[in-house]
């Protein structure tokens, strides 16, 4: 199937909430490859419309879902001024509408300073961070039943769906304080709670064991994706989800706290 085709059904369906079998079910050449190539024509379409990148988001960094959803590798997508959300002083409303089959990640967000660099160490990527906070993404599936491939979930907007983000926190950059970053982003906690029950629970580590080696491997795949242009200051990039995935539901309200890293929790009653 021809990547301009891919493109357009898959905003199509975006734009209706409607879903579409795997591509990789339709054709025996769909691959990682082609995937990246029609995350490039979305992302030239999208813009033609009027919507701005404002940094990436970060998937199936946390190994522990792999098995659940079939994945066997990271991926990347883009965020768009249309699909990011700012929560004043950590509380917000979101509504669902559109959104198919929703679940909610709580994740570590960085805004970089300065450009990271492939082949840069934790230290060195974390001197390009401006600020950390704690946002949820709400990641939405195109593919009924979440039944895909990694391949296809490259190519549907690496199914991110809204980005909600807290409180930043300010870093800054100085050797000693690089090193305790480095060490409370693996160490971190954070609890998930819906209308007051925890229902989930995550260390830092869980993301390609730190946020920081999260953004590593997206910033070295980069290098090798021509089509897609390097992370630039000023981004915004989220890192994957700490905890299950977990589905929401109109009604419900969710709340984090962390221990561990000074970062207040989030609250956002979904509509």
């Amino acid at each position: 199937m021809h990547t301009d085709t891919i493109a357009s059904e898959l905003l199509a369906a975006r734009a209706r909430s409607r879903q579409l079998p795997p591509f990789s079910e339709a054709s025996a050449t769909f691959g990682t490859a082609q995937a990246y190539d029609v995350a490039a024509e979305i992302l030239k379409r999208r813009r033609a419309a009027g919507e701005v990148v404002v940094g990436r988001k970060i998937g199936f960094t946390n190994r522990g879902i792999w098995d659940e959803y079939g994945i066997d590798a990271p991926i990347w997508g883009y965020v768009y001024d249309s699909t990011l959300r700012h929560a004043a002083e950590n509380r917000g409303v979101q509504s669902l509408k559109g959104a198919m089959e929703p679940k909610i990640e709580p994740e570590l967000v960085l805004g970089m300073r300065a450009a990271p660099r492939p082949g840069m160490n934790e230290e060195e990527l974390a001197e390009c961070i401006e600020w950390i906070a704690h946002g949820f993404e709400v990641v939405h599936s195109v593919y009924a039943g979440w039944k895909m491939r990694v391949d296809d979930t490259i190519a549907a907007f690496g199914m991110h769906g809204v980005l909600i983000v807290g409180t930043p926190r300010q870093v800054r950059c100085a050797a000693g304080l690089n090193r305790d970053l480095v060490r409370d982003l693996k160490s971190f906690k954070v609890s998930l709670f819906c209308n007051g029950q925890l229902r989930d629970s995550g260390v830092g580590s869980n993301v390609l064991g730190s946020p920081l080696l999260a953004l590593k491997h997206m910033v070295d795949l980069l290098a090798r994706l021509p089509q897609h242009k390097p992370v630039a200051a000023g981004e915004i990039i989220t890192t994957g989800t700490l905890t299950a995935a977990l589905p929401i539901r109109a009604g419900e309200t969710w709340h984090t706290a962390f221990t561990g890293i000074d970062l207040p929790g989030l609250s956002v009653r979904f509509v």
